[in-house]
């Protein structure tokens, strides 16, 4: 089969708006696959139709597929006319030398001027598979399902549907910077993002030259993985030591990591009004180390005033690690590195820090000085899926 018939759930709900949506997961299809022999892609009644040429990498398509957010699930299908014979004598051909004991067909026909009923299509087409293979029917646990949709000017049949990410396509929602370390958390909150429909640009703080580079040849890694989803990336390698160096010369020691976490947020929030994003993305999740207070939240989210998105919020570390394992960071994050997070560290940091104290912490440091020093130093690196 060389053709593809996508379907999507939560853009169909969009109304008015529906057809940018459609539109944009279109160009995102087109995106995901365009080094491949793509023929067509097109949008049909509820549906996006990718025809490809002869011979396609079948398992290439279907990786590439699945992972475009917006898509609910999708079919390698086969194109028939409007006639019952001729689809029947269709699947017959396509299910010749396939083995199974049972099987279903599910009709769904979008075009209601078709003179038969779903129920009497998948009877009249069941009794066709039956007498050919002898199998038995299936409704709940069939070993092979046979989608067939009928549309205005054609037909489709394809075999047991491929679930897809779900979400919105990436781009629906605006732009925003998240904060990416080497650790689980952020890339999964990335992730989860790009799934409601946000194109992300990236930022790491590292400690070189005072730690080693492993941390950003992880988040290299990362970023490269989670741009399999929008397809171009932008990250941003910001030296933070120096700027923690100046921190610990006149702040007291519980309350260094929240200032770190203050002026981690100045900085990608001048990186944000530089790339015209419209908020920042944290991986935190409530009460999982010190500086996630409450408190600590609560005092960190006032040095930004661009509003602060925290899709883990609500999340246990196990169910983050659980995710990261679906998407597939999880090995990159497993692997041991030097957080900046840990240069300079207290023993005992503050857990209830108090926004007066905080800025009386703050007010011998040159606070727009510092920003100006973390952005003027940053790297930019770029990453395109799929190549360079």
């Amino acid at each position: 089969m060389t053709s593809v018939l996508v379907r999507y759930h939560e853009i169909a709900l969009k109304k008015g708006n529906r057809p940018y949506f459609v539109d944009l997961l279109r160009r995102n299809l087109v995106s995901a696959v365009k080094d491949l022999p793509l023929k067509e892609a097109k949008a049909l009644q509820g549906r996006l139709f990718l025809s490809f040429a002869d011979a396609p990498n079948v398992e290439e398509i279907k990786q590439r597929i699945e992972r475009v957010f917006g898509v609910a699930n999708f079919s390698f299908v086969e194109v028939a006319p409007l006639e019952l014979s001729v689809l029947g004598e269709k699947i017959l051909r396509a299910i010749d030398g396939r083995s199974f004991s049972s099987f279903r067909i599910e009709t769904t026909r979008a075009d209601k001027r078709f003179p038969l009923t779903s129920p009497e299509i998948n009877r009249q087409l069941g009794a066709l598979v039956k007498g050919k293979t002898g199998a038995r029917v299936d409704l709940k646990n069939a070993e092979l399902t046979i989608s067939v949709e009928i549309l205005p000017n054609h037909s489709f049949f394809g075999f047991n549907a491929i679930p897809g990410p779900g979400g919105l396509p990436v781009g629906a929602s605006g732009r925003v910077v998240s904060l990416i370390s080497g650790g689980f958390d952020s890339p999964v909150a990335a992730y989860r993002m790009m799934q409601r429909g946000c194109r992300l640009i990236f930022v790491h703080f590292h400690s070189a030259p005072y730690l080693d580079k492993t941390s950003q040849e992880k988040v290299r890694e990362l970023v490269k993985l989670l741009t399999r989803h929008q397809f171009a990336s932008r990250l941003y390698l910001v030296p933070f030591g120096e700027i923690q160096r100046q921190v610990i010369a006149g702040v007291l020691r519980p309350l260094r990591v929240v200032l770190y976490r203050r002026m981690m947020l100045r900085i990608a929030e001048a990186i944000a009004k530089k790339e015209r994003a419209q908020a920042l993305v944290t991986g935190e999740s409530l009460a999982q180390v010190a500086s996630q207070t409450l408190e600590n939240m609560a005092v960190i989210q006032q040095a930004a005033t661009l509003p602060i998105l925290r899709p883990l919020v609500g999340m246990d570390k196990q169910e983050i690690i659980d995710q990261a394992r679906r998407i597939g960071t999880f090995e990159t994050s497993a692997i041991p590195d030097q957080d900046c997070c840990q240069l300079f560290v207290p023993k005992h940091p503050a857990t209830k820090a108090r926004l007066a104290d905080v800025e009386k912490a703050e007010s011998p440091l040159n606070l727009a000085a510092l920003t100006q020093l973390g952005v003027d130093q940053a790297e930019l690196e770029e990453f395109k899926f799929p190549g360079e």
